[in-house]
Order: structure tokens, then C-alpha cells, then sequence
């Protein structure tokens, strides 16, 4: 039986969730049943509809009380996640939130418990995780090839167009380390088996400032583990207009065994048009085809992550338990210690001392 899903927050990547469904459709694991905005952008409000042939509520709560659905994925503005997560869960459905899960540990904990409590699948789209490269770094180094991982350094960049342009109405109360960190700071997690304990970070409020957008134009973040391994963070969103890729992103681990590292801005492909300048291609997250029915097709991780939620709703339905997909997908608690380190690491810039989770 297909999974009946709606969507909350339809704007640049909640459009991926939406593609991400209808493509689902067609294999019938699952129903696109409709969708709420939570902004007063009508007009995107009516492409969309239009686009995905679904109604559209302007108040994602009544879609929770009218529509018949089995799953929600919010996909809204950090800062919103919680009120709907909460009441989705309550409303006894499944959940997909976007990272990170909350930007508050209270947020995160208030999430896990409605989830817990009405026993639905609580699930968060750390994608990072679903990137072949990616998952091939997280088998050696659990593998034990590596031997004991001492030392690691993550940057994760933007073009300045992505505050500045796309989401300049709240980005003031985002930073590089919500929208971007969070992503990497799972990453390391995932791939180490190990909490954060420790954290040193510093900002920079600069440029962005002097465009009218208080936040940081970078972070940097010094983050102790468990297993004993230390790794930097470089966040920021503002390289220049001119640079080749929207994001430039790239990891590196060094254990006493080894070293592995991936590039995962810098595929190898590339391409100099007199139009657009050099471009690279990251075809591993999002590339769109056609099927032998000649429909438009999303494939990449950015999808696969999403479509992982409705797998693990179906296997729910065919009689699994939670209890049995524990540690197979970005869960709630993961969630939440992605957040300590996110909250660490602006307490540690607000103080200039060393925070210990």
C-alpha cells in the first residue's frame, strides 16, 4: 500500500520533496496527497498546484485535521520545525524533518517525546550520509583500515548569492554552522560512531553585515570526540559570485593507519561556457532524466534520502518495528546531538571559551 504524504514548506528544496513523491507514484510506494506553505508567497503557492496537481493549504494544521495522510516532511525554516513536527507527531503521523531537527536541544527533546509518544517513525534529512563517496569513507573507517582516527578537517562553503538572495528574510536567524555545519557535523558522527564532547568556536561578521543581513559570514569550529579524534569545521556563505559551484564542500580524516578524503564539490566534471563562466558538476546529489516513459526523473542522494523515509514507513506497514530499523537511518537522536553541537558552537563564540557538551 502506498505511504499518503504531505509536504510543509514548498519553497527551494521543498519542491525536491514534492518531485521526490510524485516519482515515488510511479512505482507506488507512495501518494503525494498534498501540501502546505508556510509563507504568503501565493503566487509560488499556485505554480505549485499547478505543477503537482495537489491543494495546497495556506495553514499546514488544517491540512493535518482535513487530509487522510499517513506521513509528514517538514521542510520550512530551522526555527519552525518544532511547533510542527510536534503536532504532526500528535496527529499520529510519521515524520521527515529537515536538518537540522530543531536549533534548540529543548526544540529536539520536545520533538523525540511527541514522536516517542505516539509511536510514529521520526526521521532527519542529514542527505550527507546517502553520497556514495560518502558511505564508501564510512565502511573503511569502520572497517578498522584506518586504525584509531586522530585528526580531521571539514569545510562546507556557499556562494554569497544563498543568504543574500535566496533566503535573505531568515537567514538573520540562521548562521553557516545551521544551514551548512549541521550537515558535516552528522557526517563525522556517523562515520566515527562518536559523540561530540568538546567544542571551540569563532565567527566572523563581516560582509553580510554590510549588506543589511546580520549573521556570520563564516564559523569555525574546533569539535573534540569521544573516541579521542579532533576535527575542524569551516563553515561560511560567501564565497564570491564568480566561484564555479554554488557550494564547495570537501572532508578529510587521518588515522593512525591512514588518511581518506573526498572532494565532494570537485567530481571531475567540468565545463567553461561563454555564458555561465567554469562550472563543476556535483551529478552524485541531484541530476535529472528521463525514465523509458519519458517522465522527468530526480536521481541523486538528495532524492534517495527522502525516498528512504517512505521505505522505512513501508517496512513499518508490512509489520517492522522501529526497534528494527534503529540505526539504519538519521533517527531524532541524532538529531539532537547534532544540535548540542550546533548550540555548543555559538555559545562557545558568544563566551570565547571552550564549551564541553
Amino acid at each position: 500500500m502506498a505511504v499518503k504524504v504531505g509536504v510543509v514548506g514548498i519553497g527551494a528544496f521543498g519542491v525536491t520533496h514534492l518531485r521526490t513523491f510524485r516519482q515515488l507514484e510511479y512505482t507506488g510506494q507512495a501518494k503525494l496527497v498534498t501540501a502546505a506553505c508556510t509563507g504568503k508567497n501565493i503566487e509560488r503557492m499556485r505554480q505549485r498546484e499547478e505543477e503537482f496537481g495537489i491543494k495546497i493549504y495556506t495553514n499546514y494544521k488544517e491540512m493535518l485535521e482535513k487530509e487522510d495522510i499517513d506521513a509528514v516532511t517538514v521542510v520550512t525554516p530551522d526555527f519552525a520545525h518544532r511547533e510542527i513536527a510536534v503536532n504532526a507527531a500528535k496527529a499520529g503521523k510519521h515524520i521527515l524533518v529537515e536538518k537540522p531537527l530543531d536549533v534548540t536541544i529543548e526544540g529536539c527533546q520536545d520533538i523525540i517525546d511527541a514522536a516517542e509518544e505516539a509511536g510514529v517513525l521520526l526521521q532527519v534529512d542529514f542527505h550527507k550520509r546517502y553520497d556514495p563517496y560518502h558511505k564508501e569513507m564510512e565502511h573503511i573507517v569502520q572497517s578498522g583500515k584506518m586504525g584509531k582516527i586522530q585528526y580531521g578537517y571539514v569545510h562546507m562553503e556557499d556562494r554569497i548569492e544563498v543568504p543574500r538572495d535566496w533566503f535573505p528574510h531568515w537567514v538573520p536567524y540562521s548562521s553557516p554552522a545551521w544551514f551548512l555545519g549541521v550537515h558535516f557535523y552528522d557526517l563525522v558522527r556517523w562515520i566515527m560512531r562518536s559523540n561530540a564532547i568538546k567544542v571551540y568556536a569563532t565567527g566572523v561578521k563581516d560582509k553580510l553585515v554590510s549588506l543589511g543581513i546580520d549573521t556570520f559570514d563564516s564559523i569555525q569550529a574546533k569539535v573534540d570526540f569521544e573516541n579521542g579524534a579532533s576535527v575542524t569545521f569551516d563553515s561560511s556563505w560567501i564565497l564570491p559570485e564568480g566561484f564555479e559551484a554554488i557550494v564547495n564542500q570537501g572532508i578529510r580524516l587521518v588515522g593512525s593507519e591512514g588518511v581518506i578524503e573526498v572532494d565532494s564539490q570537485d567530481r571531475g566534471a567540468r565545463s567553461c561556457i561563454t555564458a555561465e563562466g567554469m562550472k563543476t558538476y556535483n551529478l552524485g546529489f541531484m541530476r535529472r532524466e528521463e525514465d523509458k516513459h519519458s517522465r522527468v526523473i530526480d536521481r541523486g542522494y538528495g532524492s534517495e534520502s527522502i525516498a528512504d523515509f517512505i521505505e522505512n514507513i513501508l517496512f513499518l506497514q508490512n509489520g517492522g518495528s522501529r526497534e528494527q530499523l534503529a540505526g539504519k537511518y538519521p533517527s531524532g537522536e541524532d538529531g539532537l546531538e547534532v544540535t548540542k553541537i550546533a548550540v555548543a558552537v555559538h555559545r562557545s563564540i558568544e563566551t570565547g571559551e571552550v564549551v564541553r557538551l
